[in-house]
């Protein structure tokens, strides 16, 4: 279920084109963490914010100049502890934060292709669990691989991509597109609405 022909894709992507997939993928998820902090005061949703815009603007800015060493630590900070809290919103405010960090350790490592599949998994891992707490029980991979929840999330997936895979070469204007895109969408994998 966490397997998807996607993965093998990105194997001919490069790396800005891995990191924009990501930034997709946590734009997407970010509604998620920023309901969880809203409705528990755990903690202040800019910093997620800050730190994903700071990975775009290295993405279209060149010779950005930015500390990630020092923004993934902050974003550890902000991580939720699942046993703490009794709300499910916990869990897909983790997803968000997991794969937060695995953008930042691919900034920081050069190692994107493992990085990107990782968020992926995290991104349809959300879904897959909501689908089966909503359900009251856990589903086979058959069963998931036809849920439509689930296609809906590979295909957004598909769909992010595939406009990467069209470019030759890093086109900022397809990258800030895409940011501005999922940004005034404001609707998360999981259906969460965030309107500042």
């Amino acid at each position: 279920m966490l397997q998807n022909p996607v993965h093998l894709r990105l194997a001919k992507l490069e790396s800005w084109q891995h990191m924009t997939f990501m930034a997709c993928l946590c734009e997407r998820m970010f509604p998620n963490y920023w309901a969880f902090c809203q409705q528990t005061k755990f903690a202040d949703p800019a910093l997620y914010r800050r730190i994903l815009d700071l990975i775009w603007e290295s993405l279209t800015v060149k010779d950005a100049k930015i500390n990630f060493d020092s923004q993934l630590e902050k974003l550890e900070s902000a991580i939720p502890d699942g046993d703490d809290f009794d709300v499910y919103g916990v869990y897909p405010a983790i997803d968000a934060c997991v794969a937060l960090s695995e953008l930042v350790h691919a900034q920081l490592s050069g190692e994107t292709l493992e990085h990107a599949i990782e968020v992926s998994r995290t991104s349809v891992t959300t879904v897959a669990i909501l689908e089966m707490t909503q359900a009251g029980r856990e589903m086979s991979d058959e069963e998931l691989r036809e849920n439509q929840a689930v296609i809906d999330e590979w295909d957004q997936q598909w769909e992010i991509f595939r406009l990467l895979a069209e470019c030759e070469e890093r086109d900022l204007e397809l990258i800030k597109g895409l940011r501005s895109d999922l940004r005034e969408d404001g609707i998360s994998n999981i259906g969460i609405n965030f309107h500042q």
